[in-house]
């Protein structure tokens, strides 16, 4: 059994900043707008639906101009880490223009206490009078729920292997860990990743905050039906996840419904000073191998990492490109997901061309013997990426069709309907953004050499057509 680090243990290998805990944190907040709204909070909506939202006129000029002259590309140079992460105490003075331009701008993590989650309905039913997790309820609602199940004990490459099994099962063998001393000859076992939103609407979970509410990746899957970025994810204590950084170099956000989790956080390119000696990153930052210089040469120029414990019912905010870690310090049930948007497109599509040159480099000796080697190339691309160029065009098609209707109809954020009726928050002024953020990514897509390559005939419209769209769009929205 692998347990959540000691602080001291940590502290060998890493220098680390203070934790910060409940009631002992500073509100701090940056306050960027003038004027701030109140956060929008409902009842809990089927598929965590958020609530009516827009972004007014002043923040978007303010994120046009973060971005301009970067033609597509992500911003450069490695992240200098912040003194602390913020603490954002209160709904009711902290609106979305605060979060955009503090936060997912400038792609710092941030916590939010557990009053932006009071109306959760898993917070009412999922979790215990003395705060543990409800597994009578949970066993009610889900028990026949097949669930994928992660051992932590065993490192399969950088992950752990996982098996799936009914939630009942799990939950039988979480109560019997918990009455074994938190040990079973099973290993130490961690249900992650488990797509609730997809698999059963039958119950109100959580409102989606209205700080994630432009996320392009989940509205992208829910068009095609098949998939989404929305988990949750519940262990015992000592149940963890290895050093990472997240899918497509996505945002994310992460929910404690019940329990304490301890984040490790490494602005991006921190992470290169953790590589080995044969160049790989490791699989769990508190290990004493880290030590050795002669395994991990780089490791002293490594910054300190920042370290948060995360109570029950608060939110922390994940940049993209941040490599992280998480230990379970009690028996915790999170809700989690992974997002993007406007905001960190050009960081996807950067990631995207990375592991393309990545199966290239494999698989280079075939180049000059291999027919379609390109198209060989992507098709090994998506199945190990889960995406390839092809896809990504497909993606960013899709939200720029559903932003450009937006507009034309004229619609404010409260008017505006996707498919199957749901609304979304989405105002004139973010669909704007939105379509200059795609505008600039789909250039760098299209002049691309390798996507040149991409069989693109049967793509309507032609890419080159879309991106000529865009474009007139942005011209005449400067002034809306």
């Amino acid at each position: 059994m692998r347990e959540g680090p000691d602080a001291s243990e940590f502290q060998q290998v890493l220098p680390i900043t203070p934790s910060l805990r409940a009631g002992q944190r500073e509100a701090r907040v940056r306050a960027y707008a003038p004027h701030r709204a109140a956060a929008a909070f409902a009842p809990p909506a089927p598929r965590g639906r958020p609530a009516c939202a827009g972004m007014d006129r002043e923040t978007r000029v303010y994120a046009e101009n973060h971005f301009r002259g970067l033609q597509g590309r992500p911003p450069s140079g490695a992240c200098p880490p912040p003194g602390c992460v913020d603490f954002i105490e209160n709904p009711d003075s902290f609106s979305y223009a605060d979060f955009f331009k503090g936060y997912l701008l400038p792609n710092m993590p941030c916590v939010f206490s557990s009053s932006f989650t009071a109306g959760w309905g898993s917070r009412r039913h999922w979790v215990t009078s003395s705060g543990k997790p409800n597994f009578e309820h949970l066993l009610r609602k889900y028990g026949d729920v097949v669930v994928p199940v992660a051992n932590c004990g065993v490192q399969e490459y950088n992950s752990n292997p996982k098996e799936h099994m009914p939630l009942r099962d799990y939950i039988s063998y979480w109560q019997e860990y918990i009455q074994g001393g938190y040990f079973s000859p099973r290993g130490c076992l961690y249900l992650k990743d488990w797509h609730l939103c997809r698999d059963s609407s039958s119950e109100d979970v959580f409102t989606l905050p209205v700080y994630f509410s432009s996320d392009w990746l989940n509205e992208y899957w829910d068009s095609l039906d098949v998939d989404d970025y929305r988990f949750v994810y519940m262990g015992p204590t000592g149940t963890w996840s290895p050093f990472h950084a997240d899918i497509f170099r996505s945002f994310s956000w992460s929910v404690n419904i019940c329990g304490r989790k301890k984040w490790f956080f490494f602005p991006p390119g921190q992470e290169e000073a953790l590589r080995d000696c044969h160049g790989g990153l490791p699989y769990d930052v508190t290990s004493p191998a880290l030590l050795d210089r002669r395994l991990y040469p780089t490791r002293e120029h490594c910054s300190p990492p920042l370290e948060v414990t995360q109570e029950a019912g608060e939110m922390v905010f994940v940049p993209s490109g941040w490599h992280h870690q998480v230990h379970n310090l009690e028996d915790t049930i999170s809700i989690n997901h992974n997002w993007v948007n406007g905001c960190n497109l050009a960081n996807m599509w950067h990631f995207l061309q990375q592991e393309l040159c990545a199966v290239q480099q494999e698989v280079s000796e075939w180049r000059d013997t291999m027919p379609d080697w390109h198209h060989h190339c992507q098709v090994i691309m998506r199945a190990c990426s889960g995406i390839n160029f092809e896809e990504f065009y497909r993606f960013l098609k899709i939200i720029a069709e559903r932003r450009l209707l937006l507009l034309a109809k004229g619609m404010g954020p409260d008017e505006v309907e996707g498919e199957g009726g749901e609304g979304t928050v989405l105002g004139p002024q973010q669909a704007a953004f939105d379509i200059g953020r795609i505008a600039e990514v789909l250039a760098s897509v299209v002049a691309h050499p390798d996507f040149q390559k991409v069989d693109t005939s049967m793509f309507s419209p032609q890419p080159e057509e879309l991106l000529r769209q865009l474009e007139e769009v942005v011209v005449t929205t400067t002034t809306l």
